[in-house]
C-alpha cells in the first residue's frame, strides 16, 4: 500500500515566512486582549483589503492607475468608502 505524505508540512514550508521587522511593528511588546482584537481587526481588514483589490485588478487585467487595455469591456470607475456589516464588530 503506498504511504502517505505529509501535505500539510509541505504545504507550510510553501508559505512565506514572516520577518521579525515586521512582527515588531504589529506587535511592538506586551499587550492587552483588547490591544491584541484590535491589531487582528486591523490586519484582518488591510487583508482583506489587498486581496479584493488584487482580485480586482486580474479581472479587469489591468492595474489601478494603468490605462485600460484596447478591447477592455470592464473598467475601473472610481473608490468610495463602504461599510460592511457583520458579527465581528
Amino acid at each position: 500500500m503506498p504511504r502517505k505524505t505529509n501535505t500539510a508540512a509541505a504545504d507550510k514550508a510553501a508559505l512565506p515566512r514572516i520577518p521579525a521587522e515586521l512582527l515588531e511593528q504589529l506587535i511592538p511588546g506586551p499587550v492587552t486582549p483588547g490591544q491584541l482584537d484590535d491589531i487582528f481587526q486591523r490586519f484582518k481588514k488591510a487583508f482583506i483589503e489587498r486581496a479584493l483589490g488584487a482580485e480586482m485588478s486580474h479581472y479587469l487585467g489591468y492595474a489601478p492607475g494603468q490605462a485600460k487595455p484596447d478591447g477592455a469591456v470592464n473598467r475601473r470607475n472610481g473608490k468610495s468608502a463602504k461599510r460592511v456589516m457583520s458579527t465581528w464588530r
